[in-house]
């Protein structure tokens, strides 16, 4: 299909710098196939039936924006990284800017070079493997736990592009962009649509007779880029590891067969629920990366409704809301969204999407 269709106006002024406080505050747009509702999410509750099963993404955000410093002689060059996929122990894939200032087999040194970063003992550095345009194969000094006490000591919070732009991350958002279900650590980005559940909302949506249950996709930074294509068929998504247990698996197989849906809390957990369906709709176990690319014409085997965010316009997440609840009904809701001043993005309102 064509990237242009997905496109839509957006006023600056839409874009959420900041969560809503309190958390269930947020505005909810249900989407029905005849109908919209305004509501809260708060009221997320009177939309479940006994039986439903909300599905939640367990990954943890990691503080993967690291920002380091290249010398070739006497020149120092600033570089930007944001990490995305973990490859091993040692290894990760990045984002990196300025890419045309890397080569293949230089070092990019985290900390400031008026601190003497490259002498101090336990320095984190990385060495470039592998460049491609504006991404990297890094290699780092260290590995394991190590790796990971490093970058939490020295990373930042990767806020999304349209935030970051207008402000630098704080404390606050290693608070407000972590979910309550965090757990599964490596993620660089957060599944945002659980960014509005609290304690009294879960509490609150199993009164109404649903369940929680989690699986993991570890979201990549990959989510923010733009489709520079111009036909969908030549877009390459980026791969993100994903998992679903045993257990899980049967437990929603079961809600299903006895008449309850599987509403899936984020787009991610859309993704790796879709993933791990056979063409009967049955949910298998899952462990593995997953790049699947949901336009309109997917028919969807596992999810039955979706809560999400409001996406950017051409992003591969429009393109999968709308074909979930279909495009020309995706359009109408994001233009009564505007109207109604709804909030937008990774700290913005959601909307609930429900199926005929």
């Amino acid at each position: 299909m064509r990237v242009d269709l997905f496109d839509f106006d957006l006023p600056p002024e839409r874009i959420a710098l900041r969560p809503a406080e309190p958390k269930e505050s947020a505005r909810l747009l249900v989407v029905a196939p005849e109908s919209f509702q305004d509501a809260f999410v708060r009221d997320l509750p009177q939309f479940l039936r006994p039986g439903d099963v909300l599905v939640v993404n367990d990954a943890k955000v990691i503080p993967a924006q690291l920002f380091g410093w290249r010398r070739r002689g006497d020149a120092v060059a600033r570089i930007d990284v944001t990490l995305h996929k973990r490859e091993d122990g040692y290894r990760w894939r990045a984002f990196v800017r300025p890419a045309k200032k890397l080569k293949a087999g230089e070092k990019v040194i985290f900390g400031e070079p008026g601190e003497g970063a490259a002498c101090q003992a336990g320095a984190l550095w990385a060495e470039v493997v592998e460049r491609n345009e504006g991404e990297a194969l890094l290699a780092f000094n260290l590995s394991g736990p190590a790796l990971d006490d490093a970058i939490l000591a020295i990373g930042h919070m990767p806020l999304p592009p349209y935030i970051a732009a207008r402000r630098a991350d704080d404390e606050r958002d290693a608070r407000d962009y972590q979910t309550l279900f965090a757990e599964k650590s490596g993620a660089v980005a957060a599944p945002t649509a659980g960014l509005h559940f609290t304690p009294a909302l879960v509490e609150a949506a199993r009164a109404a007779g649903a369940s929680i249950e989690k699986v993991t996709l570890l979201v990549g930074a990959g989510t923010f880029l733009p489709v520079k294509a111009d036909d969908t068929a030549d877009h390459v998504m980026h791969s993100e590891w994903g998992s679903i247990d045993v257990a899980v698996a049967a437990r929603l197989n079961a809600a299903r067969a006895a008449g309850g849906r599987v509403i899936a809390v984020g787009t991610t957990s859309l993704r790796i629920l879709e993933s791990a369906a056979a063409p009967s709709g049955e949910i298998m176990p899952f462990a593995g990366d997953t790049a699947i690319f949901i336009t309109p014409g997917y028919e969807f085997r596992a999810v039955d409704a979706l809560m999400t965010n409001f996406h950017l316009p051409r992003s591969t997440l429009f393109m999968l809301v709308s074909a979930f609840a279909g495009l020309e009904r995706m359009q109408a809701a994001y233009a009564h969204a505007i109207a109604h001043d709804y909030r937008f993005y990774s700290y913005g309102d959601a909307c609930l999407l429900l199926r005929g």
